[in-house]
C-alpha cells in the first residue's frame, strides 16, 4: 500500500523530533541535489543592472512569478555553501568565494548583491567564515588562506570600521551599525539582511546590533587564526586584544544581566532595545559569550522554541505596526534557515548537543512537512503553526531557496544516523 502524502504527513507529526530517519529524509535530499542546476547562474559581462563575475555562482532561488533573481547575494552565499561541500561542488563553492572577493576588488565593498543598485550597502560580513570555510573544508594551502584574508582585512578596515560617509558603520566606542549610502534607516536594516524586523523600531541607523558586532568580533578572531596558521605571533596578540576590547564594549552596553540576554543598543539614547531576537546567539556562534552567559541564553531558548523551530523574534507584546507599514518577516511567527544554523552552531560549541539535536529536528520536520505537502522548500516557515504559511514580508514568498535547501542538507548530514 502506498501512503498519500496526507498519510505520511500525519505519520512525520506523531513522530518524536529524535526518530527521523534517512528514509525519511532521502526523498526531499534528492530532490534538492537535483534543485540546485536550476539555480546556477553564468554572467561573465555586466548586463543592465546585473553585475558581471568570473565565475558562476547559485542564486537564491530560480524565482518565476512575481519576482526572480539573476545575482549573487553575499550572506546568502555563505550559508548556500554550507550545503554544498562535497568534491563534486568544489568549483562552484570556491567560485562563489572569488566573485565575493572580486566585487569587493571593482568596488570597495562586497554589495548586498551583485547587482549597481545594491553597491551603496553590504550585508551581514561572513567573508572570513567563507574563506575559512573552503580553507578546511578542501585543505587550501596557508598561502591560500593569507591571500584572501587581506582581502577580509581591507574590507574590515574600510567598511566596517570605517567612520565617514559613505560607508559610515562605525559610531559609537568602537562598535558598528549597518548603513546605507542614501543614510535611510529603512535602507541600512536592508543591509542586515533582515528586511524588514522590529529590532530596530525602524531607526536602523541608529542601533548597533548584536549580530553585526558579534561578526566583526568573529573577524578578530578568524585574523588571529590566520596569523597562527601563518607564524605571525604578533599579529595573534594584536587581533585577540581587539577582539576581548569589542567583547568588553559589548558586555558593557548589550548585556542584560538581570534578564541574561544580549540586547541590540541604541547609541542615540544610550539604551538597549526591547525586542528579544535569535541575533543574540551570533554571540554563541562566534565564541564571545562567556560560559555563564552562554548558560543563561540558553535558559533563555525556551522564549522562542515552538513547535517548528525557533521564532526569530518572541511575540510582540504591543503592536509592530506602530513603527510603520512594512511587513516584518524576519519576526515572530516566522523562522529561517541561516539564524537556525547560527544557533545549532553556537549550542553545540559551547556542549549543549541535547538542545542542538532538538532544535535541528525541529527544522528538518518543518522543512519535510511542507516539502511532503507542497512539494518545494521555501525561503522561511511559520515555526508556530508549521501547516501554515510563513508571515508575508516586503516582497513575495519565495521558493527554492538556496540557504533553506543548503541547511536542510548540512542537517541531515549532521544530525540523521544513516543505516
Amino acid at each position: 500500500m502506498i501512503l498519500r502524502p496526507s498519510v505520511l504527513l500525519k505519520t512525520l507529526v506523531l513522530k518524536n523530533a529524535d526518530q527521523l530517519t534517512s528514509d525519511d529524509v532521502q526523498g526531499a535530499l534528492d530532490y534538492i541535489r537535483g534543485y540546485w542546476q536550476e539555480m546556477i547562474h553564468d554572467q561573465p559581462q555586466d548586463e543592465g543592472s546585473l553585475i558581471g563575475l568570473p565565475h558562476t555562482y547559485v542564486v537564491p532561488s530560480k524565482g518565476g512569478g512575481e519576482f526572480s533573481f539573476g545575482e549573487q547575494y553575499y550572506w546568502d552565499s555563505f550559508f548556500i555553501a554550507l550545503g554544498l561541500r562535497t568534491n563534486q561542488h568544489q568549483d562552484i563553492v570556491e567560485g562563489m568565494l572569488e566573485n565575493l572577493i572580486y566585487l569587493f576588488k571593482r568596488f570597495n565593498v562586497v554589495p548586498n548583491g551583485s547587482r549597481m543598485y545594491f553597491v551603496g550597502r553590504s550585508q551581514p560580513p561572513v567573508l572570513t567564515s567563507f574563506i575559512f570555510f573552503v580553507y578546511d573544508t578542501f585543505h587550501k594551502t596557508p598561502e591560500w588562506l593569507a591571500q584572501r584574508i587581506r582581502i577580509a582585512e581591507q574590507e574590515y578596515h574600510q567598511v566596517w570600521l570605517n567612520d565617514s560617509h559613505p560607508t559610515w558603520h562605525k559610531v559609537h566606542k568602537g562598535l558598528s551599525r549597518y548603513y546605507d549610502v542614501n543614510v535611510m534607516h529603512d535602507m541600512a536594516e536592508m543591509e542586515s539582511g533582515w528586511d524588514m524586523t522590529p529590532r530596530f523600531e525602524r531607526k536602523c541607523l541608529d542601533f548597533l546590533p548584536v549580530d553585526l558586532n558579534a561578526l566583526l568580533y568573529k573577524y578578530e578572531t578568524d585574523f588571529a587564526r590566520a596569523c597562527e596558521i601563518t607564524g605571525d605571533a604578533h599579529g595573534v596578540k594584536k587581533w585577540l586584544a581587539l577582539a576581548e576590547e569589542r567583547k568588553n564594549t559589548m558586555n558593557e552596553l548589550m548585556w542584560g544581566k538581570h534578564r541574561g540576554f544580549f540586547f541590540d543598543y541604541d547609541y542615540q539614547k544610550r539604551e538597549k532595545g526591547s525586542i528579544w531576537s535569535l541575533a543574540a546567539y551570533y554571540t554563541m556562534w562566534a565564541g564571545m559569550a562567556t560560559e555563564q552567559q552562554a548558560a543563561r541564553l540558553v535558559a533563555n531558548l525556551e522564549k522562542f522554541e515552538k513547535t517548528g523551530g525557533l521564532t526569530t523574534t518572541t511575540r510582540p507584546l504591543i503592536d509592530m505596526g506602530i513603527f510603520g507599514s512594512l511587513k516584518t518577516q524576519w519576526a515572530y511567527p516566522n523562522g529561517w534557515a541561516p539564524l537556525h544554523y547560527i544557533v545549532v552552531k553556537g549550542l553545540e560549541r559551547y556542549g549543549y548537543d541535547t538542545e542542538a539535536r532538538r532544535i535541528a529536528h525541529k527544522w528538518l520536520k518543518t522543512n519535510l512537512r511542507w516539502y511532503i505537502k507542497h512539494g518545494e522548500f521555501i525561503e522561511k516557515y511559520n515555526v508556530v503553526n508549521p501547516g501554515k504559511s510563513p508571515l508575508r514580508g516586503v516582497y513575495p514568498n519565495q521558493t527554492g531557496f538556496g540557504w533553506t535547501n543548503a541547511i536542510f542538507e548540512r542537517f541531515c548530514q549532521e544530525y540523521i544516523e544513516t543505516p
